[in-house]
């Protein structure tokens, strides 16, 4: 056990100081030197940002040549170069230049937090196909792979041909090495991202700084879940046996046993005729069935049996006929015939005592 006090810790956003001309006032004193290839089709592009390259190699005092007809881009040393590793990290800029990597993204090597790495993967499976699948894996769908990678390593990544070109902090390339070689070796990347994660979460805990993370991590064991495919037809071999297989027996040796052949030549015509008659009395039968099949009547439903209509209940005409009559005599909206007289009394009455 170690006091905790007694350890070098480096304070949160601490910086080294930056390279300056005072570090080294006298400069440097041979001329150093680096040039490098590119594809053709990267020519229009480095002709276009050319220009803002010897600009940000400028400032570094460091000259930059790029010649379309040789195909190359070389960078050199000047008098007035003081930073020794200015010469290297522009030697890394041309090759990110070179793999595709765009002008924004590669200039960022020129800061000192920030490194790059080069990552060949073209001899590191035999078969094209599978190079391929393996390459498409690591990209994933629409990028999204690649870019969880990003995000938790805090580099910028770009797939090119036979290379992966990584760009950020140290310790971020250092997990980027590690996914894309694994991914090569045919262990998705799904299952580093998925490690790298739960460290991100386990940083934040300041406890846990100095204890093991082993525990925390998970451990992905290979399952191989298919079985060989077993073949069909199995041979299997006999048991092995000193004697040789009995001899077939011959035709004369079959007529001997049924006794044919001690039947005269008219009977043995006449036995063969009978059994071709047979053959072909077979065939006809079997051919005039396959015939008749067409004029079998298929078979019909059971026919749904009708519900009887439930018995009419007796009218009786007579009351009818007393309703229709009385309807008659009521007019619509007419009063009835005993109101009418009680009126007419009424009305008499009246009438007299006027």
């Amino acid at each position: 056990t170690v006091d905790e006090s007694e350890l070098l810790t480096v304070p949160d956003g601490w910086k080294e100081p930056a390279f300056t001309r005072e570090d080294n006032p006298k400069g440097l004193l041979e001329e150093s030197s680096f040039a490098t290839l590119f594809p053709k089709y990267r020519e229009a592009y480095l002709k276009e940002c050319w220009p803002l390259v010897q600009k940000a190699l400028g400032e570094h005092y460091v000259n930059a040549a790029l010649d379309l007809i040789e195909g190359s881009m070389t960078v050199t040393t000047t008098k007035k170069t003081f930073d020794p590793y200015a010469i290297i990290r522009a030697r890394d800029l041309i090759k990110l230049l070179a793999r595709s990597v765009p002008f924004e993204q590669a200039v960022r090597i020129l800061q000192d937090d920030v490194a790059c790495d080069i990552i060949k993967i073209g001899s590191l499976v035999r078969k094209r196909e599978t190079f391929v699948k393996r390459r498409a894996r690591l990209l994933g769908p629409k990028g999204s792979t690649l870019k969880a990678l990003e995000l938790l390593t805090n580099c910028y990544i770009m797939v090119q041909g036979n290379t992966v070109s990584a760009l950020g902090p140290f310790s971020g390339l250092k997990e980027v090495r590690k996914v894309v070689l694994d991914t090569m070796k045919n262990i998705h990347p799904i299952y580093n991202i998925k490690t790298l994660m739960i460290k991100r979460e386990l940083a934040k805990d300041p406890e846990l700084r100095t204890q093991s993370w082993e525990r925390f991590l998970p451990k992905f064991k290979r399952k191989n879940l298919k079985k060989r495919k077993e073949p069909k037809k199995k041979n299997t071999k006999k048991e092995y046996t000193p004697f040789p297989p009995p001899q077939p027996e011959s035709q004369i040796d079959k007529e001997l046993a049924s006794g044919e052949y001690f039947l005269k030549e008219r009977q043995k015509k006449r036995k063969q005729m009978e059994e071709i008659k047979a053959k072909q009395a077979d065939a006809i039968k079997k051919r005039q069935e396959e015939r008749n099949k067409a004029f079998i009547p298929p078979k019909e439903k059971p026919a749904v049996k009708t519900k009887k209509a439930p018995t009419e209940k007796k009218i009786d005409i007579e009351a009818i006929k007393e309703k229709v009559k009385n309807a008659k005599k009521k007019k619509l909206g007419a009063l009835p015939e005993e109101e009418v007289k009680l009126k007419m009394a009424a009305d008499e009455k009246k009438k007299k005592k006027k």
